[in-house]
């Protein structure tokens, strides 16, 4: 059979958008490899919505495992929703693992392709169980690993996060301690990390370690995560610039929260697949 993939990047956390509902989880790990196969940090399925819903998203990490959200991946999946002519108007209601999410689009008024989505992430929580995390709190923690204790909060924002405050994300040891603190035994699903500076009111200077995949440019989740930590320590506001290596995104918190950022088309292949994959 042969499969279209689109590949999209969004602050240069990039993604596979395949619509083929039965890809199992070992093609997308095959597909997502940097060296063998297509290469990505995720592969997203695209499938027709219900109830509503404009469509469908289903998430595998780089290593072929199931992953609840992405905040930057829902936005490359609305590109292509966006061009197979799934969106109503401006937006787009995508139902995800993590529930459903409101994308808000903002299309070139000259090819009507998408360039910026802002995306109604739902609410970040503190709540162990939610996050999920086994500790008693999820606030003010201690984290040590080789000699260095970090400070910082676990969140859930459809998935789970440890941000660590630290003094300089230039200098945070992000692929040598991020391999470690992603199997926190408190996160029993694993855990994004995240090492955060803060700089002002405004802005925050953040570093990923994603589960499942490694260190990547960006992650949207995470500087949800970053942000709703920030503002609850008081080092930011509730309108928050993310600076990650791969450009920067936007994050408006109040009762939910709301992630903008560009997305960017790169290529589209066709790959025949076999019986195997499926």
């Amino acid at each position: 059979m042969t499969v279209r993939l689109t590949k999209l990047h969004a602050t240069g956390n990039d993604f596979l958008v395949a619509e083929a509902p039965g890809l199992n989880a070992g093609t997308a790990a095959r597909l997502c490899d940097r060296h063998r196969g297509v290469g990505a940090d995720g592969l997203l399925v695209l499938t027709p919505g219900t109830d509503g819903a404009d469509c469908t998203m289903r998430l595998f990490n780089a290593d072929g495992r199931p992953a609840e959200m992405s905040g930057n991946g829902i936005r490359c999946l609305a590109w292509v929703a966006v061009a197979r002519g799934l969106a109503r108007g401006d937006q787009l209601l995508v139902d995800t693992a993590a529930g459903r999410r409101r994308v808000d689009l903002d299309r070139d008024p000259t090819t009507g392709s998408l360039r910026r989505a802002t995306v109604d992430m739902g609410p970040v929580t503190f709540d162990p169980p939610a996050i999920p995390f086994t500790g008693p709190s999820a606030l003010d923690l201690d984290v040590t690993f080789h000699g260095v204790t970090y400070q910082g909060d676990a969140a859930g924002v459809g998935n789970p996060h440890l941000v660590l405050l630290v003094d300089d994300v230039e200098r945070a040891r992000v692929t040598q301690h991020g391999p470690h603190l992603e199997h926190d035994a408190r996160f029993p699903n694993g855990t994004n990390v995240e090492f955060v500076t803060p700089d002002g009111l405004d802005a925050l200077h953040m570093r990923v370690w994603e589960r499942g995949v490694g260190e990547t440019l960006s992650c949207g989740t995470g500087a949800c995560a970053a942000a709703a930590v920030g503002h609850r320590r008081g080092l930011v506001g509730s309108r928050v610039t993310v600076h990650v290596p791969g450009g920067e995104l936007s994050v408006e918190l109040g009762p939910t929260v709301r992630l903008g950022g560009s997305v960017t088309h790169l290529f589209d292949v066709d790959l025949e697949l076999g019986e195997e994959d499926w």
